[in-house]
């Protein structure tokens, strides 16, 4: 959450997200030319997670393979330094790690291209901190519902 005290109204782990957000477009685009959109996006998908620290690293690479399993065509790519999935070049969830603003639990996310509404009122994140079977089994409902 932003802390106004500090000035700007960001705080430093969310100016560095901004940061890394234009940086990583940059990137992006440099490493489109030369290995293709798709692999270029998920190389940096897969080098974000491997540089998550444990527990973060382990759930987010269950919580990629869930959503690549349940939704093949969605899209790998990062945003805002974080794993996330695109369906027709919107993202439709993604996946922020709890030490990335320093939070007490990991997170999977859905943006508004994402069909998860529920009448006037629904969640449109959720607390991950660890994955059994019970979790797959809704990370996969929801990650589905979300393109259907």
């Amino acid at each position: 959450m932003a802390d106004a005290s500090k000035g700007s109204g960001f705080s430093a782990e969310e100016k560095a997200a901004m940061k890394e957000a234009a940086a990583e477009r940059r990137e992006q685009a440099k490493r489109a030319k030369e290995m293709g959109a798709a692999a270029a996006d998920l190389a940096d998908v897969l080098e974000k997670i491997a540089a998550m620290p444990e527990p973060d690293r382990s759930i987010a690479t269950k919580v990629h393979e869930l959503v690549l399993a349940a939704c093949p065509e969605l899209a790998p790519k990062t945003w805002y330094g974080m794993p996330a999935y695109a369906l027709n070049g919107k993202t439709i969830c993604f996946f922020q790690n709890a030490s990335k603003f320093k939070y007490r639990y990991s997170t999977l996310g859905f943006q508004d291209a994402a069909n998860v509404d529920e009448g006037d009122f629904w969640p449109v994140a959720y607390a991950v901190v660890s994955i059994d079977k019970v979790t797959e089994k809704r990370i996969t409902e929801l990650v589905k519902r979300a393109v259907s």
